[in-house]
């Protein structure tokens, strides 16, 4: 279930003989779901000293006898966002995730603006992206897309797969190997469901996109822990319509290298980058080296970083463990 030694090094000697560790499967307002492999066991929310910080994905110790759970043990990784609309508190999407699938049609969901907002979440997390294009049969011509996806970041893996067609799923279960913990992260109605259906033994709903504006329906309206065929676990998200990052400047930097590459290089060390002479984006921009559409991307996810830095945002924020 992606026990790993990371985990294993914060155990007490006399804690590995009255306490056994389990992962949260899923998260409800009232309670969440453990699985270990001992059994399963449900939990009151009530119980953990910060309900508020749990997260699907989480291990944590419990006794062997006795109910309440001991602690949470301390995240190898995390996924973290911003709330959705005007709200100012973070919140957790997932934890100890080892590869973030980030799903997406090749249709009108496809998005190169958003794609790089959850290529920025991975890379802030230390989390390995990999792209999947899903729906590859409604598509007269893939590969327009797929280079569009390549070019985004340096060494990214895309995976073009049609979910209804097991074969075509081959090359994507490489990674669902024994001990990996997968999360898929993406639109509505982009086929996430059912790619997990594919992927596992469940059996998630599916609902049609909207011919009128290519929005999907939420099919999943919670996080949840699923067993892979071969071995690993997956972490299901609802679908996100509107993705707003969290403190996320490392991983801003680290999607856009073509831009940061050119920063710093500029004539003056106080340059706007926009009429300064001797300004090294500007001159990247005239000569081809940088795209338009990576800067303007890059400059409106730096802005919305600033906003955090403003005492309203500062209240909001919660601490990643």
């Amino acid at each position: 279930m992606g026990w790993k030694s990371y985990f294993s090094q914060q155990i007490k000697p006399d804690e590995s003989e009255q306490y056994y560790p389990a992962r949260i499967a899923q998260i409800y307002r009232s309670r969440c779901i453990v699985w270990s492999n001992k059994a399963t066991k449900s939990f009151e929310i009530g119980v953990f000293n910060e309900p508020k910080n749990l997260a699907v994905g989480d291990w944590m110790l419990i006794p062997i006898e006795g109910e309440r759970p001991l602690r949470i043990l301390n995240r190898e990784t995390v996924l973290i966002r911003k709330a959705a609309g005007k709200r100012i508190h973070d919140q957790i999407i997932a934890a100890n995730v080892d590869t973030l699938f980030i799903v997406t049609s090749c249709d009108q969901d496809f998005n190169t603006s958003r794609i790089e907002r959850y290529l920025s979440l991975a890379n802030e997390a230390k989390i390995n992206p990999v792209i999947v294009l899903t729906k590859t049969d409604l598509s007269a011509d893939i590969e327009p897309i797929k280079q569009s996806a390549i070019s985004l970041q340096n060494n990214l893996r895309i995976e073009c797969v049609n979910a209804k067609d097991h074969a075509s799923l081959a090359s994507l279960k490489t990674l669902c190997a024994e001990g990996h913990t997968i999360a898929l992260v993406g639109s509505s109605g982009v086929g996430k469901s059912t790619l997990i259906n594919s992927l596992t033994d469940s059996d998630q709903l599916t609902a049609d996109v909207s011919i009128e504006d290519g929005k999907g329906q939420h099919t999943t309206t919670s996080r949840s822990l699923h067993l892979l065929h071969d071995g690993g676990i997956l972490i299901d998200t609802p679908g996100i319509r509107e993705l707003q990052l969290s403190d996320c400047e490392i991983g801003i930097e680290g999607t856009f290298d073509d831009v940061s590459q050119f920063l710093g290089c500029c004539k003056f060390s106080n340059c706007q980058h926009q009429t300064e002479k001797g300004c090294a984006i500007k001159n990247a921009l005239e000569s081809g080296k940088l795209e338009l559409r990576r800067w303007k991307s890059y400059q409106k996810l730096q802005e919305e970083q600033k906003l955090r830095d403003t005492p309203k945002y500062e209240k909001g924020r919660s601490r990643k463990l």
